[in-house]
């Protein structure tokens, strides 16, 4: 009977250690532990050993809720500083762009006006230099005016009659005109006012020649010559203009009577 006795608690003790393992499955697949208990056994040991299993298995199945719990926790909030982090530095960055954007803006606008401005520098610089070179190109041909126009009145008042005086005419003559193809090339052009109406802005009238064979105003003669530097008035022509030509008063003939 002894036997009887250890071999019974043993096999209670066995059934319990199964009943434990078919609890633990239970918990872990989501099964109710009654079902299983039910379908292990219907005696009443083995029902007794399935309550005192569940009573044992209910303490270890909070304390995994609960330590599951708390790794959840941690794991939420750990997640959610990540999240803050991130955020933090993703404004950081949108505000470094922002600024980056602003400062690029800012440059190319600096840049533009400081092309602008060299620009407007440059056209000005070029116009000033192109002034000062036809203002200086315009004082030297003016001033070799008068000899050119020495040259043309000594060609209309020397008449050569022997063969020296002939030789000196074309030596002249070949410097006068060597001097007026270099003033052509320089753009200057003579004015030709003879037979025109008289015109303030070219001409400028010295003289005044009664006359009823040409209209009043218009030129009869060029005195000295007027000139063109390309499209402008290097020096105006002084010429003499036609005036109307006015009445003699009728002298009266007839004797006075004889008294």
């Amino acid at each position: 009977m002894w036997c009887n006795a250890v071999n019974s608690i043993w096999d209670e003790w066995t059934m319990i250690d199964d009943n434990k393992q078919v609890n633990n499955t239970s918990q872990q697949l989501g099964e109710p532990t009654e079902v299983k208990q039910a379908m292990k056994s219907d005696s009443p040991v083995e029902i007794n050993s399935n309550e005192s299993g569940s009573e044992v298995t209910e303490p270890v199945a909070a304390q995994n809720n609960v330590s599951g719990t708390t790794f959840t926790s941690e794991n939420s909030a750990a997640a959610t500083e990540k999240v803050e982090q991130e955020t933090a530095a993703l404004g950081e960055l949108t505000q470094q762009i922002e600024s980056l954007k602003a400062q690029l803006e800012e440059r190319s606008n600096q840049y533009m006006r400081i092309a602008a401005d060299f620009e407007n520098y440059r056209k000005r610089n070029q116009k000033e230099k192109e002034d000062l070179e036809a203002q200086v190109k315009r004082n030297t041909i003016t001033e070799l005016l008068p000899v050119v126009d020495n040259f043309e009145r000594a060609r209309s008042h020397l008449k050569p009659q022997t063969d020296s005086e002939m030789t000196i005419h074309k030596s002249y003559q070949g410097v006068y005109k060597q001097l007026v193809d270099c003033l052509k090339r320089l753009g200057v052009s003579p004015m030709r006012p003879e037979g025109q109406e008289f015109d303030p802005n070219l001409h400028e009238a010295v003289m005044r020649e009664p006359t009823d064979e040409h209209p009043e105003g218009t030129v009869l003669e060029e005195l000295v010559r007027g000139y063109y530097l390309g499209d402008r008035i290097l020096r105006h022509a002084m010429v003499k203009v036609a005036a109307p030509k006015e009445d003699t008063p009728s002298q009266d003939n007839q004797s006075s009577p004889a008294n």
